[in-house]
């Protein structure tokens, strides 16, 4: 079984990995600036470190494992180029919400899966926005078109300033099944096929279908975009009423 892999930025991995061809989001493309309002950068100490997604004026969803539990995050919301400061607005996380049947062991990555309540609302606006979820159980159709996008690695392992983006189509849960073993979780999970995808400094980052955003970049091989182990999402339609749950009590 190939070794799962965060698909966070791990500086003490960097000298190990080994680079797919293509830049940040593999064989993607620069995203057309402010398309993507919902997205924001995760930062720790001034650096890039993961993704996530605005899903109110003051709630991110983002992957349970961009947080060690110690890091204090920022999160930097209405950006394009990670280097124009003036574009974008910083804010401290208040909460920070890792599911509680989150399961960290590095062979799964069960609820993988948090919700970061921000210190201050955002100001919506043409470049900060939010992006709608699912309804709870929904399932996607296989061979669905949908993206993802980050701010993840480039090809000679440094980071992505500007947002990268691809097309990617959703994969049979039984072909994904297949794949990943016992590991993949038919109910919390979905994995996608394509020329383009996620990689190292993406987790936490949305998979979109349509307007929707239907999982979060969680885990994939150490060879980015395996075409034998797809990139695997968390399903966001199994954790809505939780989602729901915890903005309302917050």
């Amino acid at each position: 079984m190939t070794i799962i892999i965060s698909l966070l930025l791990l500086a003490s991995l960097l000298p190990h990995l080994t680079f797919t061809g293509g830049v940040g989001i593999v064989n993607g493309t620069v995203a057309k600036r402010h398309s993507r309002p919902y997205m924001v950068s995760l930062q720790a100490y001034g650096h890039h470190f993961c993704g996530g997604f605005l899903i109110s004026d003051q709630f991110v969803l983002t992957a349970a494992h961009c947080w060690n539990g110690l890091n204090i995050l920022m999160v930097v919301v209405g950006a394009h180029d990670l280097r124009n400061s003036k574009s974008s607005d910083q804010i401290r996380v208040k909460s920070y919400i890792p599911h509680p049947k989150y399961n960290s062991n590095p062979n799964r990555n069960d609820a993988d899966i948090m919700l970061l309540k921000l210190e201050k609302k955002v100001q919506l606006n043409n470049k900060v926005g939010v992006i709608p979820l699912p309804n709870e159980g929904e399932d996607i159709t296989p061979d669905t078109a949908c993206s993802v996008a980050g701010w993840g690695m480039l090809t000679d392992g440094s980071r992505s300033n500007l947002l990268m983006e691809a097309k990617v189509s959703v994969m049979n849960n039984n072909e994904c099944r297949n794949r990943w073993g016992e590991v993949y979780s038919v109910s919390q999970m979905i994995c996608v096929y394509g020329d383009g995808g996620t990689c190292f400094g993406d987790s936490g980052g949305p998979l979109v279908c349509g307007n929707t955003a239907v999982g979060i970049t969680s885990f994939g091989a150490q060879h980015c975009n395996s075409p034998v182990h797809p990139n695997v999402y968390t399903k966001i339609s199994a954790f809505i009423q939780w989602i729901r749950t915890v903005i309302g009590n917050v």
